[in-house]
């Protein structure tokens, strides 16, 4: 096992947004922490919206971007048991995932599984937290009800495609351009709507028979609550996870009352420590068997080097990918 050494590499938001890269002391695990050298490290739009100043960091989190990672236990915090020095990880971060050496809370790490490249691991821990939560914690998706994700797409639509298909429920989705939708059906969706030229409202009542959907995630908001909650069925959960089509809408609330629907929403990193560890002994039961045995893999849009990570920022910003952007910290 190599030293630690004493300094970090790390990436640098400028005054200007710019990204370059510097250093700062490497950080010591503290209590229930593990120091993780890092392999790869997934982009989320978290990380382009505090790049931006609109998604600043909890006061005890890292000001450093990055909320993923996968690589290899360096050093162990003080009443850790769970893993060891050499343990090979995928973590959810509190921030400071964009370095090439980073702590976690070890209640958010999970074991990686010997099949998986460290991009892939890489892609996994913000999605699958965001994902088992809201989809089947919040919403309650059971085997054989019908689900609808917005935007499936992006890294978090399919990788819930890919689960939610897993777990046998009825997938449904949509997606801007026709090879998006091809490739959220390869994924397991039955049908992947075009927004830009159909009404997903009414294709996918006629596609559910006119049950509707039971689950529906949602990362758009605006006028797609009012659509949202047209197309729920009896006793459906809506669940909004972000709003980039607006944060403000005029919704009728009647039908909301005569189908007893639930509407829901969270966002990952304002939850609590305890919290963020349910998911994680949720995940290790119910989801690592199933990346262990190869019935759900992420979804790799494309992997950058760590020293071209405005080019991995240009290429989210874009909206062009499919699945998820890495960077690679080669060791």
């Amino acid at each position: 096992m190599s030293t630690v050494p004493d300094t970090r590499r790390i990436v640098v938001v400028g005054d200007d947004h710019a990204l370059s890269l510097g250093e700062e002391s490497t950080p010591q695990p503290a209590a229930g922490e593990l120091l993780i050298r890092v392999h790869a490290a997934g982009i989320n739009r978290p990380d382009l919206m505090q790049r931006y100043g609109l998604y600043p960091p909890p006061a005890d989190a890292s000001p450093v971007l990055g909320l993923e990672v996968a690589g290899d236990v360096v050093a162990v915090g003080d009443g850790v048991s769970e893993f060891k020095v050499g343990d090979a990880v995928m973590a959810l971060c509190n921030g400071g995932g964009y370095a090439d050496y980073t702590v976690a809370p070890a209640s958010q790490c999970l074991a990686k599984p010997d099949n998986l490249s460290w991009a892939q691991a890489a892609a996994l821990p913000e999605v699958l937290f965001t994902v088992w939560h809201n989809v089947f914690q919040r919403g309650g998706l059971k085997a054989g009800e019908y689900f609808l994700v917005h935007g499936g797409s992006s890294g978090i639509g399919t990788t819930a495609i890919a689960l939610a298909a897993a777990k046998g429920a009825q997938v449904y989705t949509t997606a801007g351009s026709a090879e998006k939708c091809a490739a959220c059906e390869t994924l397991g969706a039955k049908r992947a709507v075009n927004y830009k030229h159909e009404d997903y409202v009414e294709v996918l009542k006629t596609a559910s028979d006119g049950h509707g959907m039971d689950v529906i995630l949602d990362m758009v908001g605006g006028d797609y609550v009012q659509r949202d909650i047209k197309l729920a069925a009896a006793d459906g959960r809506i669940v909004f996870i972000a709003f980039q089509g607006g944060f403000k809408t005029e919704v009728n609330f009647t039908p909301v009352l005569m189908k007893r629907l639930v509407l829901t929403a969270s966002t990952l990193r304002a939850q609590s420590a305890q919290q963020k560890a349910s998911i994680a002994a949720d995940l290790k039961r119910e989801v690592l068997p199933l990346l262990a045995d190869n019935s759900l893999l992420p979804v790799i849009d494309s992997t950058f080097d760590f020293s071209d990570v405005a080019a991995a920022h240009a290429r989210m910003e874009s909206g062009e990918h499919i699945g998820k952007i890495v960077l690679s910290l080669p060791q």
